[in-house]
């Protein structure tokens, strides 16, 4: 049962209720994949093929597959062709659950030699993916335990040239920071259509790098006097659970929260 003063609402079993709007929380899960490299091609087929698959899911929301990349410049430098992953939005957590032993992951297993999937609960988002907002208006809250950062924009072509060189010294830093469990960059495209996916001891250190250190700062006063992005997304979440690995890290035991 959730605590009555932490800001959580009921939870009914299709998923929380945001105790400051009254609207229900969506149910989003990530799963990443890693392949060998003979299973490469078969991976690039299931990015495409699995598009049908997503149409028919039931309680679906929003869905992206997703290829990944180390995030250092956001180019197709940065490419990973061994991991790949599927971020989905879900009206119940039981919709979830059912598609998660359906046959698209069933497939993906029988390709992977390594599987890390998560389950996540909003804390904050704003801004827009594909014209929608994914994760709805959360209040935002604080939690304790574990949290995730993902970050998405779609690059202005004018201004792709400026955003790159921007992105090695942020990059660096994050690297560098305390608290930071796993970081991933994210790509709908080859380029264009980037962003960033990260794991946090806590909710203190992930602010304590986007909110304190002098890169990501400058950063972000850039993005604002220089118009990089047409379109741009931050969500903050719970890490409700995560299982398995990503690039031989294992995020089993990485405090994460409990289900209520």
């Amino acid at each position: 049962m959730s605590d009555p003063g932490d800001g959580r609402g009921p939870d009914d079993g299709h998923g929380l209720e945001d105790a400051g709007t009254g609207q229900r929380l969506p149910y989003v899960t990530l799963t990443f994949w890693g392949v060998p490299g003979s299973a490469v091609p078969a991976a690039l087929s299931r990015m495409a093929l699995d598009r049908r698959h997503l149409r028919r899911a039931p309680g679906l929301q929003f869905a992206k597959l997703l290829g990944t990349g180390d995030g250092r410049t956001f180019t197709v430098r940065d490419a990973d062709p061994y991991h790949w992953g599927l971020l989905a939005v879900w009206d119940r957590a039981q919709a979830a659950e059912d598609f998660t032993s359906g046959v698209t992951h069933h497939r993906w297993e029988a390709l992977a030699n390594e599987r890390l999937h998560l389950v996540l609960r909003p804390l904050a988002s704003r801004g827009r993916w594909a014209g929608r907002e994914p994760f709805g208006d959360p209040s935002p809250r604080r939690t304790d335990g574990v949290v995730a950062a993902l970050t998405r924009a779609r690059i202005r072509t004018t201004k792709a040239r400026t955003f790159w060189r921007s992105v090695p010294p942020v990059s660096a830093d994050l690297r560098a920071s305390d608290g930071l469990l796993l970081a991933v960059g994210i790509g709908e495209a080859p380029v264009g259509l980037q962003g960033t996916f990260s794991l946090w001891s806590s909710g203190a250190a992930l602010t304590e790098f986007a909110h304190r250190r002098a890169p990501h700062l400058e950063a972000v006063a850039r993005t604002a006097r220089e118009g990089w992005y047409a379109e741009e997304l931050f969500a903050r979440f719970e890490v409700v659970s995560a299982h398995g690995s990503f690039a031989g890290v294992s995020l089993d035991a990485a405090g994460t929260t409990q289900a209520p």
